[in-house]
């Protein structure tokens, strides 16, 4: 009996047998719904749920099934309830899936011991979130970025990792390549490549403020779309700036910054920032993995908070995109810079989309649109207007009629309120931005009337 006993141990204790092919797409999704202390306590768990779904969904899994699971208790083993584990392992044994994904924080032992207790892989949201930053990755930056993030999340599990979803998508190359069946990596290598991530990352910096400084020279108003993921940002980029960004009813959709520099209908020209989007419980380690591209954010003239007005967790998602806001250092309560832009109206009735023209057309900072249909975006461009001239200066200057590059400098940055010709020279009331007036008098100082 003793033999036997120590059998099973054996066997209860080793690893689960890495997922056949057939199963590696396939997955539970669960959401622990604690009773105390949860994360997300403004959003019901059937929505909570929904949003796991779709982070699922991002990455292409076929979720079999879906449920929230309530936890009076948290387990420190294993988080969920012994009742739960074991009908989790039913169905995973049941629909030949190979994957749990657990839409809360998991320890590494909590992982280990549900792995070994459902012969199943699990990953917990932050797991996800880095499944889907990596299958989202494209440039340089946004590769660090990942690598970054994902490294210091798996020093402390050092165990076999995403390679499941590395064979379902390719493999994205900094765990492992595709069809590893386990990762051992040594924690000082992990740690050596942190130091040499961030070194890289910092060049990266670097070099985004040397950009940034090159723009004041131009100088352009840079205009950041920030929000929560699949608010419609790329949507509304794309119908702005007339560019090709992957758009797709996704979460997560965009990972990597993109800028274009377009031209309002009044001819003022701005650059128009795409960023990752936000996303609640995003854990902070995250938010500092991803600095060098939330810069362009906490260094832009104008941020245009893109809002799905048409979700049920609107106001939940506004707060979740503050928290992040504030953790840049941008009260989102009292900055000037911070814009609403109250997407998706296309997709309300009538009575409530009217009720969001009537509310939000004549707000100084909030504007009610349709990035999709381009509903309400001359009501944006206005705005966008109105505050880049809020701070306008009206100057008076004697400009030789001679020094047409001068004068069509003026005309080119500030708007001409006022214009009266002698035989030498031009006497004009011009309104320019603090920035342009400063350059303009720096290269033309003679030319300021007195």
């Amino acid at each position: 009996m003793a033999a036997a006993t120590s059998s099973t141990n054996n066997r209860v204790s080793a690893p689960p047998p890495t997922p056949d092919e057939s199963a590696v797409g396939r997955a539970l999704v669960v959401h622990p719904v604690l009773r105390k202390g949860s994360a997300g306590g403004r959003r019901t768990p059937e929505s909570q749920l929904d949003e796991a779904v779709a982070l699922a969904a991002a990455i292409e899994l076929e979720v079999i099934h879906a449920e929230a699971i309530p936890v009076s208790r948290p387990n420190p083993s294993t988080l969920l309830g012994s009742g739960a584990v074991e009908r989790l392992a039913a169905l995973i044994e049941e629909h030949k899936a190979g994957l749990i994904v657990v839409n809360h924080p998991l320890s590494p032992v909590q992982q280990r011991n549900l792995e070994r207790a459902t012969k199943a892989k699990v990953i917990d949201r932050t797991g996800l979130i880095l499944e889907i930053f990596g299958a989202r990755a494209r440039t340089r930056e946004g590769q660090l970025q990942v690598e970054l993030a994902a490294l210091t999340y798996q020093r402390s599990r050092l165990v076999r990792s995403w390679t499941h979803l590395e064979r379902q998508r390719g493999g994205f190359g900094f765990l492992g390549g595709p069809g590893e069946s386990q990762i051992e990596l040594d924690r000082r290598l992990i740690g050596d490549r942190i130091v040499k991530i961030k070194k890289e990352l910092d060049e990266v910096r670097r070099t985004r403020s040397l950009h940034r400084k090159a723009r004041e020279r131009v100088p352009y108003p840079v205009v950041a779309l920030v929000g929560y993921t699949n608010a419609g940002k790329s949507t509304l980029f794309n119908r702005l700036a007339g560019a090709d960004v992957f758009a797709k009813d996704l979460l997560f959709a965009t990972l990597d910054p993109t800028m274009r520099a377009i031209e309002l209908p009044s001819g003022r020209k701005i650059i128009l920032s795409d960023t990752v989007g936000f996303i609640s419980d995003l854990p902070h380690g995250l938010v500092e993995a991803f600095r060098a591209t939330l810069e362009e954010v906490m260094a832009a003239d104008i941020i245009l908070h893109v809002r799905d007005l048409a979700h049920t967790d609107s106001m939940a998602q506004r707060e979740d995109v503050h928290g992040v806001l504030r953790d840049m250092k941008i009260d989102p309560d009292a900055d000037a810079r911070l814009v609403e832009v109250l997407n998706k109206i296309d997709l309300l009735d009538e009575d409530h989309r009217d009720h969001a023209l009537a509310q939000f057309s004549t707000a100084g900072r909030a504007v009610a649109v349709s990035a999709l249909t381009g509903d309400g975006l001359e009501r944006l461009f206005a705005l966008l207007d109105r505050i880049m001239t809020a701070e306008r200066e009206t100057v008076r200057l004697m400009v030789s009629l001679g020094d047409g590059a001068a004068l069509s400098w003026l005309y080119g940055h500030g708007e001409v309120l006022e214009r009266r010709d002698d035989e030498e020279r031009a006497h004009l009331t011009v309104a320019l931005e603090p920035a342009d007036r400063a350059r303009f008098e720096h290269r033309h100082p003679a030319y300021l009337k007195s």
